[in-house]
């Protein structure tokens, strides 16, 4: 990317354009999009319920506030009237119960195994996974099973504040509602079992929850499932006492559940065999109120039946909702589809991407080593050296500060020039300070505001010379700048050649930032497409051309915000070589505030999609033409586009990962990654003999300024996407890089 590039603003105009450079509709979208990504993430890890660790119900905790009647009475516990009332399971009558469910392979096999031996179940739903399996859940209660509330992330309600309780049971109704139109009266609070487990913690969300009139089962009889046993094991754990009725737990999730489909028909056949009959947690209560116990006071009525279709049984638990909660159940549902779609693709996807930038991070390391000992050998050369005059265009437009220092460095040129300055309808005086130095070779040209491009083609037009350097204002050449950067003229064949643009002002963050970035990100580049003969950009502070070349180019274009770009890529489709010359050095001022900096890449990045889109065609070209379009625009396309688009989204899936799945080998994947920039990062600086004291600042870089750059390329393409146009901003100057020591750093 070029070093510097700027229209050159009319007076009057330069506030209005300022109003516009950042249009905030459109930064407004790319934040929202990449707000909905995160919120995305954010849903899947809450269903996932792998936030912090699992917390269990505390041991040895005190039970003084709970009735003693709670403690020694039956496994399922309501509130009538306010008051705490228990009940056993009728005699010779089993409640089977599953737990941890819907799982879209176990509770499928639980529920054929059922149906087969005409048994209903009461699944106890975690509502994380009834939002994820809806039609697991639609099946249940479609075969006249009953279901329950087991919370929505399966956390021990003991810990959580009253709003979470209310949340959690509250999001699990709404997903019931989504799923299967109904909500339900049974709860049962994960890692509970007895009622005598039940303690001063626990004992006040059974009684908010009873007032909320939910029914909670507990169990007195638990097959132990979960430690898969053995078949045998289970079937015996599961069997009560002879004659004994009982609320027997099973899981139809959780892990693998093979011992309990293995066990489950082995056990239905034995108590049937003893004489029980099942039926739900709603049949249960119906039937001790039959039998005339005072403590299903709070049960509804109803007839009981044994099977898989149970009537109003299952009725008795659960209600129809209304019609917004199926509403919003749905819209829940739907959410979690977008997510659980959302998710697993951005992994994969993102999967690719990395494995393209390392893959890219290894090719420029092994193109970039093979360059510079190219370049460097002794005997290297491009043929006869250049020694003769060339022209030096400098455009400039309102550059008081920095125009003295830019002619003082090339007035100390080691190799013969010409300067044209020229003038773009500057208003501060920058012409008559040109004029006052009394440099020789110095020329003035005056013309009326028309920018940049303009005054570039109008120094070309002028040039007296073959060969015609093109610069920046702001800019300042080491003395030996131009004779590098002209001696690939060399070869005919060369029409173009890239100098090595550094950043001047590097003593503040924002300046050591941008000098990471294009020691780094741009000439490390430059070594690379100069190999792959697809160089890019010519930058503007520092690059040299053929004079004939650009004019039958057509000069440079103002189709695009890029002119460097335009030109540059123009110049390979008419069959010229670029190449990079890495001794040739310029110093220039690079923003000093973030405002200017998100203005220069904003335009830089609209300006380069601008360029590529006009010469797509180049595609389908044969020759240097196509040889560009097939190599060097998908390589820009693929790694100045597209994978910046999508690189805020691997440090948001970092984040997401290191919260909801591993955060231990999160964070070493996001240090390993860092730690092969850094390696490319230090090889750039010793290629370029830069000092490694600014890498130190490199993972400060990768946490702020790296995410401020992907933002300013989203929003370009955000713009590019909606038709958008984007107007050329002037960057205030400070004139602070003055003219360099030869090798300084």
């Amino acid at each position: 990317m070029a070093a510097s590039r700027r229209r050159h603003a009319t007076p009057g105009r330069i506030s209005r354009v300022g109003r516009q450079a950042v249009p905030r509709p459109r930064v407004i979208m790319a934040l929202l999009l990449l707000l909905g990504l995160v919120c995305m993430m954010l849903l899947d890890g809450y269903l996932r319920a792998e936030i912090g660790d699992d917390q269990r119900v505390r041991t040895g905790a005190s039970a003084d506030s709970v009735p003693a009647e709670v403690l020694e009475g039956g496994p399922i516990l309501s509130f009538p009237a306010g008051t705490a009332r228990t009940q056993s399971v009728p005699d010779k009558t089993i409640v089977l119960t599953f737990d941890d469910g819907p799982d879209p392979e176990w509770s499928g096999k639980v529920m054929d195994i059922l149906d087969e031996n005409d048994v209903p179940g009461t699944f106890f739903l975690v509502g994380s996974m009834v939002a994820r399996y809806p039609d697991v859940v639609r099946r249940m209660v479609d075969e006249g099973n009953e279901v329950g509330v087991h919370t929505f992330t399966h956390v021990d309600l003991s810990y959580q504040s009253e709003a979470r309780v209310k949340r959690e049971i509250a999001q699990t109704q709404l997903a019931l509602a989504g799923a299967a139109g109904i909500t339900t009266t049974l709860f049962r609070a994960p890692y509970s079992s007895k009622t005598d487990a039940i303690d001063d913690y626990s004992w006040p969300v059974y009684e908010r929850l009873g007032a909320m009139g939910y029914t909670s089962v507990f169990i007195d009889t638990d097959s132990e499932d979960w430690q898969r046993p053995g078949v045998s094991k289970i079937v015996k754990w599961a069997t009560p006492e002879d004659g004994e009725g009982a609320s027997v737990l099973f899981h139809d999730a959780g892990g693998d559940r093979s011992e309990t489909l293995a066990a489950l028909p082995k056990y239905i056949k034995k108590m049937k065999a003893k004489g029980y009959t099942f039926t739900t947690v709603s049949g249960a209560q119906q039937q001790a109120g039959a039998d005339g116990d005072d403590a299903s006071a709070a049960a509804p009525p109803g007839p009981v039946q044994e099977g898989g279709a149970q009537g109003d049984s299952a009725q008795a638990a659960h209600r129809k909702a209304d019609t917004a909660s199926v509403w919003e159940g749905r819209a829940l549902l739907a959410a979690v589809r977008v997510a659980e779609w959302t998710v697993p693709g951005l992994a994969t996807m993102l999967g690719v991407v990395g494995v393209a930038v390392l893959g890219r991070f290894g090719l420029m390391l092994l193109l970039a080593r093979r360059h510079h000992r190219q370049r460097n050998r002794r005997r290297f050369t491009w043929g006869p050296e250049v020694n003769g005059p060339v022209s030096v265009i400098v455009p400039a437009y309102n550059e008081k500060e920095c125009i003295a220092a830019t002619l003082n460095s090339l007035a100390a040129s080691t190799h013969p020039i010409e300067i044209l300055v020229v003038d773009d309808g500057s208003t501060d005086g920058t012409a008559e300070i040109a004029e006052s130095l009394g440099l020789p070779n110095v020329r003035v040209i005056r013309q009326e505001n028309a920018g940049k491009p303009a005054a570039l083609n109008n120094g070309v037009r002028q040039a007296r010379h073959d060969i015609v350097v093109m610069m920046d204002g702001d800019t300042v050449f080491e003395p030996d700048a131009v004779h590098q950067l002209v001696q690939p003229f060399a070869d005919p064949g060369i029409g173009a050649v890239a100098g090595n643009a550094k950043v001047g002002n590097r003593s503040t963050m924002i300046g050591a930032w941008q000098h990471i970035e294009y020691v780094m990100g741009f000439n490390l580049d430059r070594r690379m497409y100069d190999l792959l003969r697809c160089m890019p950009t010519i930058p503007g502070a520092i690059g040299a051309f053929r004079r004939q070349a650009v004019l039958e180019a057509g000069g440079m274009s103002e189709d695009t915000l890029a002119e460097d770009t335009d030109i540059t890529i123009a110049l390979h489709r008419a069959g010229w070589r670029v190449v990079y010359a890495e001794h040739a050095r310029a110093w220039t001022e690079a923003p000093a505030s973030l405002g200017q900096l998100w203005r220069q890449r904003y335009r830089w990045s609209y300006g380069t999609m601008q360029a590529l889109w006009k010469h797509r065609r180049s595609v389908t070209d044969r020759g240097p033409s196509g040889r560009f379009g097939r190599v060097g625009m998908p390589l820009v396309v693929l790694f100045q586009i597209v994978t910046p688009v999508f690189a805020p989204l691997i440090d948001v899936f970092t984040v997401y990962a290191m919260v909801f799945v591993d955060f231990r080998a999160s964070l070493l994947a996001w240090l390993a990654i860092l730690a092969v920039q850094l390696l490319c990062a230090a090889y750039a600086f010793r290629l370029d003999r830069e000092k490694y004291r600014y890498l130190l600042m490199m993972p400060l870089q990768q946490l702020a300024y790296r995410q401020l750059m992907y933002l300013v390329l989203i929003h370009s393409c955000v713009t590019a996407a909606t038709g958008g146009r984007l107007r050329w901003q002037k960057l205030k100057r400070t004139g602070e890089v003055g003219t360099p020591h030869v090798g300084a750093s």
